[in-house]
């Protein structure tokens, strides 16, 4: 379960129109969407800077443009036994990244566990970075621990003809919407020899003869789940792993909200990289993709780095500038 130089913020104002400040920027980009109670629902992103652009302050005439409330259907949304679950449609018709998009929000805040495209499977968000991962393991199934709707997976599948993907969700409800509502059920139509989802708590998941990689995207009630701040589970996660196999793992930070105000994003991800670096000393890098101490976001690797040269021909074009992103974790 489960989402820099430059920022822009949107802004969805329920009551009486969806107001969306823009401002230029360049790709991927990360999402978050807030909501609370009597309050406008806030989606923030954090593009990744290119090398021509600089960093661009909104003015307050840009902070005044909008996008009408037409523009963005709520399709679903109840509470199930584990999360409380949301999917919104984004008009096509809509100026803005997210247009012809839908997505998945789960717990309290709504932070994005999902994003569905009806004509692309590239989503401009960390699913990206997850779905560089394959071409640097061994040959075997890839686990995804905290499934979703199946975001990071549609990606895979397509770009890597032989990958076998193995997914966890412990929510029967996540995956019933994602099959509904986000084009899941497509794509186990098509590639049922090569995804199997199973409803079941991910930490117990195994394979015979282990996995070849671990893609860890385990959210619950807005944060990391406690369980990944202790060592003891990264020592069980190195064992679920064929020798030579990786992990990485989507590690938040201050981006992501917690249903708990009393926590902290950015610290949870500090406790959960320091307990990965227990059992991985010296074999942990981190990929940020935000923009400043308050609204970062990071994926993390464990078991080193490849040749990244060797990495960046192995992926898709589109994908490829995220190998120079790493940087050793404490180094």
């Amino acid at each position: 379960m489960s989402m820099a130089a430059q920022t822009f913020k949107t802004s969805i104002q329920i009551q009486p129109s969806f107001q969306c400040h823009l401002f230029p920027s360049s790709l991927p980009t990360i999402f978050k969407i807030r909501h609370k109670p009597q309050s406008p629902i806030t989606l923030k992103f954090h593009p990744i800077k290119a090398s021509n652009h600089k960093y661009i302050t909104p003015t307050k005439q840009e902070e005044d443009d909008g996008i009408p409330i037409e523009h963005i259907k709520t399709l679903v949304k109840f509470k199930s036994r584990h999360n409380y679950i949301r999917v919104l449609e984004v008009s096509r018709r809509a100026d803005h990244p997210l247009a012809g998009s839908r997505l998945l929000l789960l717990d309290a805040p709504g932070n994005i566990h999902s994003i569905s495209f009806l004509f692309k499977s590239i989503t401009n968000a960390y699913y990206d970075v997850l779905a560089t991962l394959p071409p640097i393991l061994p040959p075997g199934p890839l686990g995804i621990l905290g499934f979703g709707a199946g975001s990071a997976a549609k990606l895979i599948l397509e770009l890597y003809p032989q990958g076998v993907i193995h997914g966890y969700e412990l929510d029967p409800s996540v995956i019933s919407v994602g099959r509904e509502y986000l084009g899941l059920s497509k794509v186990e139509k098509q590639y049922p020899d090569r995804l199997f989802i199973y409803i079941s708590n991910a930490l117990n998941a195994s394979v015979k003869d282990g996995y070849s990689g671990l893609i860890i995207d385990l959210f619950s009630k807005g944060c990391l789940i406690p369980e990944l701040q202790n060592p003891q589970t990264w020592e069980k996660l190195k064992g679920k792993l064929k020798k030579g196999g990786k992990i990485m793992v989507n590690v938040g930070g201050s981006c992501v909200e917690p249903e708990d105000s009393r926590k902290d994003g950015k610290m949870i991800m500090e406790e959960t990289l320091m307990a990965m670096n227990k059992v991985f000393e010296g074999e942990i890098f981190v990929l940020n993709l935000g923009n400043r101490k308050q609204e970062d976001s990071s994926v993390a690797i464990v078991g080193g780095l490849p040749d990244l040269e060797k990495w960046r021909i192995s992926l898709p074009k589109p994908l490829r500038f995220y190998v120079d992103m790493w940087k050793k974790y404490g180094g």
